[in-house]
């Protein structure tokens, strides 16, 4: 009889079923499944199909040595043996129960008054309570699987090798366990994951696809104004109103403020050119005090000239007003000084206009000096109400609504722009329209006055700066509209500096240059030729 090696099938003690080599020959299923597994003879086997079969003359006889584990036979594949293995579960489930039922402590038993059931004699009920151990609340079996990889050997055989396991009796985060060392991956290959979408990075959200699993979602970035600061962030945040977004929207970071500074480059070359036109006019104003007594500086009523310089001075610093942060006091004040100041420069061009029509009234026969005279002086003195109306106006604007700083972020949202509001539009367009309403006036008096006999008539030099101070404010109102920020503030102060210049070179530069360049004709006899 051929030996067999004792590893053939009784492998170890532990064995369930071990079953002999000599048994082999005694069994017709047995001595086939080893004749067809190895394509041999047994000696004296008792397989009564292989014997009729064709080759089976051929086939040499069997060493004895061959080993089930050397070759791959779907006999013995049991991994798909789904039903035999539910019948093993269910077998060894009811095993373990007993076995509780037989370690069972009395006093520490699962029933009434820690009692314990007997494993020989028990009620179903009891059986079914400590198999209900063995179950979730669904009624399933608790998970277990173990992770498996194909490995192939050195010899080109592939075996599964196991290289973890899943428990879902463990707690979580210790229910699955790999042990990354063990796994053997293809040649020039590293680890795959098994992942249906990527994880979304901080500044962006996850959006759920709708009718596929949780794990296959969508990166949207966050929405403006919102950030989020870890991955796989489930919402955004918003941000407070001082803050704002950085470009990877992870982190809110203080706004940027603007206002016209200082130290912008923009409000420093304002700045300048608000000093430079009341330096200047000071300077004409200094000028005309030392040539006060001649002749030129006599006739074109040296008092209103006085005032009108000093006037033109103020609206030159009034635009230093209009830079800086603002504050609630600042925006009270630089409104009504911007309309009072430019109401009291128009009212003296207004009366040197009036002036000069009631002085070439009284040169026409039958008039009389004194009258003119007296005339003259009640002229100078109506500027007075022209005034006190735009202080009027200014102050039923500062009662009931005045200008206010405010913090505006409607214009660009990652910006605070500290500006100055009106408080009421009315206010604000009432005041610049009674500067237009002297203007109007102002103008048609110059112009009535522009053809009068004298060498010295500043009538033409009114009407002429008038009509600069008309483009200059009419340009502004469209601009001013459509602007915002600080270049809304950069508007209006340049239509302060252009139209103070304006009535500053229109006016005094011509006598001014009478007086420095030309002092010749500055005499009473080159005035009173005509």
């Amino acid at each position: 009889m051929l030996t067999l090696p004792s590893n053939s099938f009784c492998k170890n003690q532990s064995n369930m079923v071990c079953v002999l080599p000599s048994y082999i020959h005694e069994s017709p299923f047995l001595a086939e499944y080893w004749e067809e597994l190895f394509n041999c003879r047994l000696n004296g086997s008792v397989n009564s199909h292989s014997h009729g079969a064709d080759n089976y003359q051929d086939r040499l006889p069997c060493k004895g040595t061959e080993d089930l584990n050397d070759v791959y036979s779907p006999y013995a594949d049991v991994t798909q043996l789904r039903v035999s293995y539910n019948v093993y579960k269910a077998v060894y489930l009811v095993a373990h129960a007993l076995q509780d039922m037989s370690n069972c402590i009395v006093g520490l038993g699962p029933f009434l008054n820690g009692t314990c059931a007997d494993p020989k004699k028990y009620e179903p009920w009891q059986k079914n309570n400590i198999l209900r151990k063995n179950f979730d609340q669904n009624g399933d079996p608790i998970a277990y699987y173990d992770l498996l990889n194909w490995q192939r050997r050195p010899d080109g055989s592939l075996h599964l090798v196991k290289v973890g396991f899943y428990d879902a009796s463990l707690p979580a985060g210790r229910s699955l366990v790999i042990n990354d060392s063990v796994i053997q991956w293809p040649d020039g290959k590293q680890s795959f994951r098994s992942v249906c979408s990527e994880s979304c990075p901080p500044g962006s959200r996850i959006a759920r696809r709708k009718g596929e699993p949780i794990c296959c979602f969508d990166c949207v970035p966050c929405a403006e104004g919102e950030v989020s600061n870890k991955t796989d962030s489930l919402e955004c945040l918003r941000c407070s109103e001082d803050t704002w977004p950085n470009d990877d929207k992870e982190l809110c970071i203080p706004k940027t403020i603007e206002f016209l500074s200082y130290h912008d480059l923009m409000g420093i070359v304002l700045c300048v050119v608000s000093i430079f036109g009341a330096c200047m006019s000071l300077s004409i104003l200094a000028i005309f005090f030392a040539c006060k007594d001649t002749p030129l500086v006599r006739a074109n009523n040296m008092e209103l000239s006085f005032l009108l310089l000093v006037f033109l001075a103020v609206c030159f610093l009034v635009g230093l007003l209009f830079i800086g942060e603002p504050s609630d006091w600042l925006c009270r004040i630089r409104y009504p000084a911007f309309g009072i100041s430019f109401a009291l420069c128009i009212s003296c061009l207004l009366a040197k206009t009036a002036v000069v029509l009631v002085a070439f009234k009284s040169t026409l026969p039958g008039s009389n000096a004194m009258k003119w005279f007296f005339q003259r002086c009640q002229l100078q003195m109506k500027m007075v109400p022209f005034v006190f109306t735009q202080v009027i106006i200014s102050l039923i604007w500062l009662l009931t609504s005045p200008p206010h700083a405010n913090n505006n972020t409607n214009y660009h949202s990652a910006t605070i722009i500290i500006e100055c509001v009106t408080g009421s539009e009315v206010g604000f367009w009432c005041v610049l329209g009674y500067i237009g309403i002297l203007a109007c006036m102002c103008f048609l008096m110059a112009f009535l006055a522009r053809r009068l006999p004298d060498n010295f008539n500043e009538a033409k030099f009114i009407t002429f700066s008038m009509l600069i101070f008309f483009a200059v404010w009419i340009t502004f109102i469209p601009v001013y509209v459509s602007s915002a920020g600080k270049y809304t503030v950069a508007v209006h102060i340049f239509a302060i500096l252009a139209s103070a210049f304006g009535l500053l070179f229109c006016i005094f530069a011509p006598k001014c240059y009478i007086i420095i360049l030309k002092p010749e004709i500055n005499c009473k006899k080159n005035i009173m030729k005509r």
